[in-house]
């Protein structure tokens, strides 16, 4: 790409991001026609695409099939002080550290989802199970009600604790949900283990999270272990995007960082 072509699609992208910023398009509206664009701008359609391609790393829009470049909701970024205590609320069972207080109101976006299907490895190799094997999956997206889509949960439970536990497997698990049913066929007391990182999200995944692929995505992974058989019978895997969370916590002092501190002379 020539220099002026490079100054020029910058300019575009900036001044979209101005009109976007100050509502002449609004969340859910269309970028104008690519190439329809590009011709009322007089420039090549490729630099007009650039210009959507930025705008897209911004997390501004999404490029969504037979619409075009569509505009995103601003995100709310949420400070999550993540803590390692899991709680129960009598009305829901089991709250884990999550971005939310547990008064908050969350909703689910679209129905949740529950189904066997091929495991990714990761599941797979908890599970003991053989590459591919057919592993229940309840899946979920949930945000704070009113906000778009903040968070992908997908629940993996091993066929041996389906088997103990049936109603796992149902629409709606009873009360404390599939955890307590868990514990109720003789799991119990799970205990869990968390991993985190960052990495970039998979096609399904920015679609249901409504963001652009190059955003990049914060997954925990929590894993809970059988009282009865010390092997792994859930894994939750959360994914978040990157724009919309910031991770928290305190430092404390070990003792070799006591304070007042005496400092120690070196030889010049």
């Amino acid at each position: 790409m020539t220099e002026a072509r490079t100054a020029k699609w910058r300019q575009i992208a900036a001044d979209l991001r101005e009109k976007i910023k100050g509502g002449t398009y609004a969340p859910g509206d269309t970028l104008p026609q690519l190439k329809a664009y590009a011709a009322e701008l007089g420039v090549h359609h490729e630099t007009v695409r650039a210009a959507y391609k930025e705008l897209e790393k911004e997390g501004l829009v999404r490029t969504v099939q037979r619409r075009g470049s569509v505009v995103l909701q601003p995100p709310v970024r949420r400070r999550i002080t993540r803590g390692v205590t899991v709680t129960r609320d009598p009305a829901r069972g089991y709250v884990f550290p999550a971005a939310s207080r547990p008064d908050e109101p969350w909703e689910a976006h679209g129905r949740p989802f529950r189904k066997e299907l091929p495991a990714p490895a990761q599941v797979t190799a908890e599970f003991e199970l053989a590459p591919g094997t057919d592993v229940l999956r309840r899946r979920r997206v949930t945000s704070p009600v009113g906000e778009p889509p903040f968070q992908l949960v997908d629940t993996w439970i091993s066929p041996a604790a389906v088997a103990d536990a049936p109603r796992v497997a149902d629409p709606s698990p009873g009360p404390g949900g599939y955890l307590d049913r868990l514990e109720e066929a003789g799991h119990g007391p799970i205990d869990w283990t968390e991993t985190s990182r960052i990495r970039m999200p998979d096609r399904e995944e920015a679609k249901l999270l409504e963001i652009a692929q190059s955003i990049p995505v914060l997954e925990s992974t929590i894993i809970g272990t059988s009282a009865l058989t010390r092997l792994p019978i859930e894994v939750t895997i959360r994914v978040i995007p990157g724009d919309r969370v910031e991770l928290s916590g305190k430092l404390q002092r070990g003792e070799t960082a006591e304070w007042p501190v005496t400092p120690v002379e070196t030889a010049p």
